[in-house]
């Protein structure tokens, strides 16, 4: 469960949340309301571990993972494939080692990089961020344009985008083998539709 006790959280002079209780136990759903500025997003970065309470505690399982989309957009010159593809943390890692073991000729690094590279799927990770983009709504054309080229509500699906490649990102080797995301989207009416297996997104399920 999610427990807060006698939270203090502060940004700067400002006392954002004070005394604060919450317990959350699994399953319960929940939802966040309030004005700008009034501590939304500090709390659940608190709760993604990016911030540390002032005062109290905020305990989460060790072994729960988080979906975050975030809210907003920090680099634009990014093709949006490459955007995507940067929500899976673990790909990025693997592909910035293998170049600098390329660069360095380390012949027992390159072999074991590329292993990992095939553990995590690398081989197949622009496809499954293609097809992401695809149930999005996103032409195959548009897919390998800069991120400034879309306006605020697409790029939001690209976040949206990318935190679903973190979420693969973050799944076991047996997880992997189940029935993967399948995302549509109806431009007209701009609903959207996240499927999966339960044990592949449980998070985003009972938000």
């Amino acid at each position: 469960m999610i427990r807060l006790q006698n939270l203090t959280l502060q940004r700067g002079p400002q006392r954002l949340l004070e005394g604060a209780e919450l317990t959350l136990h699994p399953g319960q759903k929940v939802g966040l309301v309030g004005a700008n500025g009034a501590g939304k997003s500090s709390l659940f970065a608190l709760l993604r571990g990016e911030f540390t309470p002032d005062e109290g505690d905020c305990q989460l399982p060790p072994d729960w993972r988080i979906a975050h989309m975030r809210q907003e957009v920090d680099t634009l010159d990014r093709l949006a494939v490459d955007y995507v593809l940067d929500g899976d943390t673990e790909l990025r890692r693997v592909q910035g080692a293998l170049i600098e073991a390329e660069t360095a000729h380390d012949g027992g690094a390159l072999a074991r990089l590329h292993t990992e590279l095939d553990n995590a799927d690398g081989y197949t990770a622009d496809a499954r961020a293609r097809k992401l983009l695809a149930g999005l709504g996103f032409a195959n054309e548009q897919m390998d344009l800069p991120v400034s080229s879309f306006s605020g509500g697409w790029r939001m699906r690209l976040n949206l985008a990318q935190a679903l490649m973190n979420q693969y990102n973050q799944r076991s080797p047996d997880e992997r083998k189940l029935k993967p995301v399948s995302i549509s989207a109806d431009p007209n009416t701009n609903a959207l539709v996240v499927a999966a297996h339960p044990d592949v997104l449980p998070e985003i399920q009972t938000i």
